[in-house]
């Protein structure tokens, strides 16, 4: 009796077995998603951030800048009002998330967490901040996109977000330390959304 009931028993366990995972393993990123879908749309969608510019004292520069992670690098669109017409301006992200100053100084200085020389974008090792100059058209306005290395919403490089995106009087020369752009004369505070 005591036998046939060992058999009776391994008979019961076997279908309980298969049931809780007996037959083929799922893959981890079918048990995190269940079947990896969620994965895909997760990895499609893009990280944006974007800062709303307002003018520093006494001047009239305002506008958003829209950072969105890419395959290529992080895309930066620029759209600004309020510019001298056909001017040049340094554009640059300062280490502190703060315009409260009157002439923005409270943005600290370039964001430059690797210790790297200023320099212009052409591909040397720079501050991460360093996005170069931008160039208002013959209405005092700009609307345009870059590609930078230096900084990336996704983990590969210095985030921008939680910073200053600064527009300057005047050009970033490339020079030492910081290239020469003058004064501050817009500021907005990068956020993630």
């Amino acid at each position: 009796m005591a036998h046939t009931g060992t058999r009776f028993l391994a008979f019961l366990t076997l279908p309980f077995f298969a049931a809780c995972g007996g037959g083929a393993a799922s893959t981890p990123e079918e048990t995190a998603t269940g079947g990896g879908e969620v994965a895909v749309e997760a990895e499609a969608a893009p990280a944006i951030a974007e800062a709303m510019l307002q003018p520093t004292e006494g001047n009239e520069t305002a506008g958003t800048v829209r950072f969105e992670q890419t395959p290529e690098g992080l895309a930066v669109q620029v759209d600004l009002t309020g510019l001298p017409p056909s001017s040049e301006h340094g554009f640059h992200v300062h280490e502190v998330g703060d315009c409260s100053a009157p002439d923005a100084t409270s943005a600290g200085d370039h964001y430059n967490p690797e210790g790297h020389a200023h320099a212009l974008p052409n591909g040397e090792a720079r501050h991460a901040g360093d996005m170069g100059n931008i160039t208002a058209d013959e209405n005092g306005e700009v609307h345009t996109s870059i590609v930078v290395d230096t900084m990336s919403l996704d983990g590969s490089a210095p985030s921008p977000v939680g910073r200053a995106v600064i527009v300057h009087a005047n050009p970033d020369d490339g020079s030492q330390p910081t290239g020469n752009a003058g004064a501050r004369i817009a500021c907005g505070v990068v956020e993630a959304r």
